[in-house]
């Protein structure tokens, strides 16, 4: 037994070029490359004929195994509705995930079809507008769908209390504040949102910050990285850009309402849902703020520490946002 056990290993390209030739009929020979480590490892797989695919392995996460049934089913659904999405690639044997051994365990893989386009301009209003379209026709697809068995709900016990949970822990590793102040605003967030009726559940992108999607010549946004969603809150899907548009320091404020307006434009939005909407942008930085701090162990607690100076932001869109509405 080695004197040292991995928690995480980052997968070599050539062994995923050969595990990918292995389970999925490409021309080959087939290159591979690193594109981006971070919440997952994700490796561009390009095919003898010039193809090009994006390989995904999940990692580890403190929420639990990452759902790619629900995921890849989810992503079906959405093509066979002609919703502009990345499609998983079927393996040989017809199945939209596979699974393989790493050191540190066994990781789940999907092969997607590329998306062709450009990055969205943060700012952008045209490109919030089209981010707002397709999250529209996602949900309107989403009506007729039925997962057969979602790990995870994005609930509040999914995307608040358990992240404080994981935040606090992180606050007393560091012997930072004890995260009290944390705790205050998470049961006012909570009691507030309890209190709203008639919020829509819906199947959820859970990520529709604005940049996973690519625009197309067409201007149209086509969705990928959908390992966050799940059965949710609608308010919460539109709340993820509103917090990407005016979080860490930003003021994009026209690229909200034009998110709206898009989305407005193939299906309303219920009232309780766009008042939702602001409040669980303190869900969704709480979510972020637990995912990094879960990560500690791997990242090293100095590369998260930015989650102990987050009172300011968070008090300041009580105060501003909730309490007397600006937007």
């Amino acid at each position: 037994m080695p004197d040292f056990e991995p928690i995480y290993t980052t997968t070599g390209t050539e062994s995923v070029g050969r595990f990918v030739a292995r389970h999925y009929a490409l021309p080959g020979p087939l290159t591979c490359r690193l594109m981006n480590r971070g919440f997952n490892d994700v490796y561009l797989i390009t095919s003898a004929t010039g193809a090009r695919y994006v390989f995904r392995l999940s990692h580890h996460r403190a929420r639990g195994p990452a759902d790619v049934r629900t995921e890849t089913d989810f992503l079906a659904h959405l093509a066979r509705c002609s919703v502009p999405v990345a499609a998983a690639v079927e393996t040989r044997d017809g199945a939209l995930f596979v699974s393989g051994e790493a050191a540190e365990g066994v990781r789940d893989g999907v092969l997607f079809h590329a998306i062709e386009g450009r990055s969205p301009e943060v700012a952008s209003e045209s490109d919030a507008r089209a981010n707002g379209v397709t999250l529209a026709r996602l949900h309107d697809a989403a009506m007729s769908y039925r997962p057969e068995a979602p790990l995870y709900r994005l609930d509040l016990e999914h995307l608040l209390l358990r992240p404080l949970t994981r935040v606090r822990q992180h606050l007393r590793l560091i012997d930072a504040d004890d995260g009290g102040f944390l705790q205050d605003i998470a049961d006012r967030t909570a009691a507030r949102i309890a209190a709203m009726d008639g919020l829509t559940w819906t199947h959820c992108h859970g990520d529709c910050h604005g940049f996973n999607t690519r625009i197309g010549p067409d201007g149209m946004a086509v969705f990928f990285d959908f390992d966050d969603g799940g059965p949710g809150y609608l308010a919460y899907d539109l709340s993820v850009f509103l917090w990407a548009k005016l979080s860490f320091g930003r003021r994009f404020h026209a690229a909200w309402h034009a998110f709206v307006d898009g989305y407005r434009s193939v299906r309303p939005i219920s009232a309780a849902d766009y008042e939702a909407a602001h409040a669980f942008v303190v869900v969704r930085h709480f979510w972020l703020m637990g995912e990094q701090a879960s990560r500690a162990r791997e990242w090293g607690s100095e590369n998260v520490r930015w989650v102990t100076q987050q009172r300011d932001f968070l008090e300041g869109w009580e105060a501003e946002q909730l309490a007397g509405r600006l937007l």
